[in-house]
């Protein structure tokens, strides 16, 4: 049987997300995060050395990495679902989006958060106004602006179709469902993003993404509630 090693508030959400628009029986194995730390526990280090979510295990394998996992259990059990038909635009897009979700845009979105605990810490008060110093430059001349490149090139790729791949519905925007979630977060998206809200919307009222959250339960992402619970 198929497993998901469920870590609560984490990434993988979106492979519970991906069997349920497969269709795919699995079980699911939960994990709590140090209230303290916020970190996974030990437990999950016995599934994979890192100690990260999400990670599946099925028949005597493991798959760690959200992109390569999506890309496993396509190649596995999607027959040809979720994925544009070979040699077309719309592939190309579909492996750039698969990406770029982790590889250029969540890190920007984990640096906000992390700049923005620097501002708000406890600290010496003598310490104090020089991370604060450093927060605000580092926001500034580089978050910032990278932050705001980025936004406008998601919005204006939604220009072009309702989905980030083409018009049909694909696995990178389950891929994606993380980074635009955190952009609601961090940025918002009501003012200046129109095409990204109702991207989102639009993936919120699918029929997959709601058994999801209601088998992997609600998920607070980056101190927000994502998902319907949102209202």
């Amino acid at each position: 049987m198929l497993t998901v090693h469920h870590l609560e508030n984490s990434r993988s959400q979106r492979i519970l997300w991906l069997l349920e628009e497969l269709g795919l029986d699995y079980d699911i194995r939960r994990y709590e995060r140090d209230p303290v730390t916020s970190l996974a526990p030990p437990e999950l280090i016995a599934v994979h050395p890192l100690g990260k979510s999400p990670v599946i295990t099925d028949n005597g394998r493991t798959v760690a990495e959200s992109g390569a996992i999506v890309d496993y259990l396509l190649e596995r059990y999607g027959a040809g679902r979720l994925v544009p038909a070979p040699d077309t635009p719309e592939l190309l897009r579909y492996r750039y989006w698969l990406h770029y979700a982790e590889g250029s845009f969540m890190p920007l979105m984990v640096m906000s958060l992390i700049v923005g605990r620097m501002e708000s810490a406890n600290m010496p008060f003598f310490v104090r106004p020089v991370a604060k110093a450093i927060a605000r430059r580092v926001k500034s001349s580089y978050l910032a602006p990278n932050i705001d490149r980025n936004m406008a090139f998601l919005e204006q790729s939604l220009n072009e179709s309702q989905w980030f791949a083409g018009e049909n519905f694909t696995a990178a925007d389950i891929q994606m469902s993380f980074p635009v979630e955190a952009a609601a977060k961090r940025v918002g998206l009501a003012t200046g993003y129109p095409k990204l809200s109702a991207y989102l919307e639009r993936i919120h009222e699918r029929a997959a993404f709601k058994r999801a959250v209601e088998r992997g339960g609600p998920y607070n992402l980056l101190g927000r509630p994502a998902g319907p619970t949102t209202g």
